[in-house]
């Protein structure tokens, strides 16, 4: 290879030019550890090859991979300002793995892209033990990643995040909401606050308030904590009520809310008649409402308003599952029951 130097130029590097490989380096260094703790036995293959090897476990007769793919969104900007990197991986991996748990799907491994203009190794750090503890809670392995250093594609000191998470259920156990019908009883799961959705109005109500962030708002808790509370993971208290009792379908609440993302299970004769008295909203969304003046309905389109996750079961299942939710550690409530639609109503009414 020629010498690259002449009489005007001196030799150019790769970091000359704004990638640092050996930070690049130390990164995959310190997260093997965290990524160690998540492993599963299919997993054939460490962090730092080309490519993650997993096997479909022999328990599986006719097995389905599930698929999805998720961000963490706006809430990334409160992340950078707050200097707050240690929760939004979990958010990462909760986004992805309640989506495909919703079929049914128990996780098998995940894989993050984390994307920046300069890397801050240490901030990086932050973020992927995040989304180490993320696999944890919800069993499912952390296989591999991308780190993307590119400078100038983002500014100073923030980056941006994408997940995706692959999982498998056994073809004749897939959920499909097929099987809802008028009678059966809806259940909502409680979130940690916002979880990932609707923080491009939460950032926007911020703006217009400008509310101390650090002074204390419920309890203990700032609001800073509060609103960076990251997503709850229902993986494995869902997967243990699946071997109990059949699950007629679920709605993990996203974007879109409520009245939004519960119609996706739907068969398309029936409505979920949701009765919003039946859970305390948490002080963080009445606070939302008030601050930004926001709608009731606007609410529920926008926000899971403290529902993160809604199942739904035959009635003479209903009173076992909430019991059997409650005994693994989450707060569960009958919250709505499905009915015959009439006409072309919207297919989910929160009254």
């Amino acid at each position: 290879m020629n010498n690259p130097t002449s009489a005007n130029h001196s030799g150019l590097s790769y970091r000359d030019a704004g990638v640092d490989i050996d930070a690049g380096d130390r990164l995959v260094e310190n997260i093997k550890p965290f990524a160690k703790r998540t492993m599963r036995p299919e997993v054939l293959s460490g962090i730092g090859g080309f490519g993650g090897l997993v096997e479909i476990s022999k328990k599986y007769r006719e097995p389905v991979l599930v698929s999805g793919t998720d961000g963490v969104g706006t809430k990334l900007k409160l992340a950078f300002e707050l200097n707050r990197h240690d929760t939004v991986g979990i958010d990462l991996v909760g986004m992805s793995v309640n989506d495909i748990l919703v079929q049914g799907a128990e996780p098998l491994f995940f894989l993050d892209y984390f994307a920046c203009g300069k890397l801050d190794v240490d901030a990086a750090t932050e973020v992927i033990k995040g989304i180490a503890a993320g696999c944890e809670q919800s069993g499912c392995a952390l296989i591999g990643g991308e780190t993307a250093e590119m400078p100038g594609m983002y500014p100073v000191g923030e980056y941006d995040l994408a997940g995706f998470a692959v999982g498998v259920v056994e073809k004749a156990n897939i959920i499909t909401g097929n099987d809802i019908c008028a009678g059966d009883v809806v259940i909502g799961l409680a979130s940690n606050g916002a979880h990932s959705n609707g923080y491009s109005l939460v950032r926007k109500i911020i703006e217009r308030s400008k509310p101390d962030l650090n002074a204390k708002f419920d309890g203990e808790r700032t609001l800073a904590d509060c609103i960076m509370a990251p997503t709850r993971i229902y993986v494995k208290p869902l997967l243990a009520l699946m071997q109990s009792m059949t699950i007629k379908g679920m709605a993990h609440i996203t974007g879109g809310g409520i009245t939004e993302n519960v119609p996706r299970v739907l068969p398309a004769n029936v409505v979920a008649d949701i009765d919003s008295h039946a859970w305390q909203m948490p002080k963080l969304f009445n606070w939302l409402q008030e601050q930004g003046n926001v709608a009731p309905q606007e609410m529920y389109r926008t926000f899971n308003c403290g529902i993160g996750m809604v199942v739904v079961v035959a009635k003479e299942h209903a009173a076992a599952a909430i019991a059997q939710l409650n005994a693994a550690g989450e707060t569960a409530t009958a919250i709505g029951v499905i009915r015959a639609r009439i006409g072309d109503e919207h297919q989910t009414q929160v009254r």
